[in-house]
Parts: C-alpha cells; structure tokens; sequence
C-alpha cells in the first residue's frame, strides 16, 4: 500500500493547478488531478510525470454532481481517501446584470459553487472519521468586491466563499482545516500572481492551518 498522503484537485489546467500539483507533488503527495477534458488532464500529467510526481489523472465534469460522485468513488477504489481536497474551478464569462440570463447564472453557479460543495461532500466523512483533512477553496477578491462586467461570476465567488467558511466552522471541531485563497489579480506566469507564487500560499497555510481565509494582493 502506498502511504504517501493523497491530494485531489478539481480542475485540471496549466495555471494554479499546476502549480499547487506541482508544490504538494515535490513534498510527498500523490497528486489525482479531475477535469472534464481529456487533452488538459494528459498534457498536466505528462509533466507532473517528468517532473517525477507520483500522479493521476480522472475525467469528471464540475457542473454534474453524478460525474463528480463517481469519480471520487474511482478515486476512493483506487486511490484511497484523499487527505487533501483543491476546488479549482471557475466558469469565467463576462456580462452585466442586464445582459446575464437566469439559464446563464444557474449554469455559471453550479461550476462555480455547487461543485465545490458536491466535492466536499464526497470526502467530508471520511475526514470526520478519522478526524483529520484539509479542504482548499480558490477564491477571488471579486466575492467581495464584485465586478459589474462579471456579475456571475461575483456571485458564484461569493457563494464559494460563504460555502468555505460555513464549512471551516462546522468541521473544525472534528479536526479538519478548510482555507481558501481570494487572489486579487489575473494569473500569469513571471508576475506577482504567478501560479508557483500562489501555490507557495496554500501550501503555507496547509502546514499552519491558522488562517481560513488568505487575501492574496500585490502591495
């Protein structure tokens, strides 16, 4: 049996993902990386693979709540329970509050919340059990702070954001940690928001577990 701490991340991609795999990866987790599309998980996996990280990739869709149950059950059957859970996923689409459709805000919100809740949901009894996890949530300023050209958007960050600390409250009398990182800027390679710089911050607060709430912005 391997007993390397395992690490899931919802959503698969180049950009924080990648460099929060890659952190975890380089300090002894296994890293089990779930996207939607097929290509994105291969090419994140190709390079976790050379970079030596004992890591796997698993097909699920955000929005579904069945395709994300199923994958945690794969993921459980093959994998073990993972100790910790990333909800990196994000619907990005602009318009105002005049233009967003209700369809669209249903859409936007279950990518953008409700999958958070159905992944956490997945692995919180477990963690209960065995009195121990940790549950990661990206945020963004923009649940604070909304933008009227990404009215969804803020909505769905806010709705993350309240999910993530009605559940540091609830689970934190079993022992688990749940944190979130609101990033104040756009993600990009080379800038203070680069994704290694991000993932840097979660993995900080994984080890002290003091903060449920991290505001990432530039001085």
């Amino acid at each position: 049996m391997n007993n390397k701490p395992l690490l899931v991340i919802i959503g698969a991609g180049s950009g924080i993902s990648a460099g929060i795999a890659k952190k975890f990866g380089n300090n002894g987790f296994r890293v089990i990386l779930v996207s939607r599309t097929k290509e994105s998980l291969k090419r994140s996996i190709q390079e976790l693979h050379e970079q030596n990280i004992d890591s796997y990739g698993i097909p699920a869709d955000a929005s579904d709540p069945e395709s994300l149950k199923i994958a945690f059950g794969q993921i459980k059957s093959e994998y073990g329970v993972p100790d910790v859970l990333v909800y990196n996923v994000a619907n990005i689409v602009q318009g105002n509050s005049l233009t967003l459709t209700e369809q669209q805000l249903i859409d936007d919100f279950k990518v953008n919340t409700v999958g958070a809740l159905t992944s956490a949901q997945q692995v919180i009894p477990e963690m209960i059990e065995r009195k121990h996890g940790t549950l990661f949530f990206t945020g963004g300023t923009i649940a604070l702070e909304p933008n009227p050209e990404y009215a969804s958007l803020s909505i769905g960050k806010a709705g993350i954001r309240s999910l993530a600390l009605s559940l540091s409250d609830t689970l934190s009398p079993y022992g688990i940690y749940v944190g979130q990182v609101l990033i104040h800027g756009y993600v990009k390679r080379g800038t203070y928001y680069d994704p290694d710089c991000i993932a840097d911050v979660f993995w900080d607060s994984y080890i002290n577990k003091d903060q449920k709430e991290i505001i990432f912005k530039e001085a």
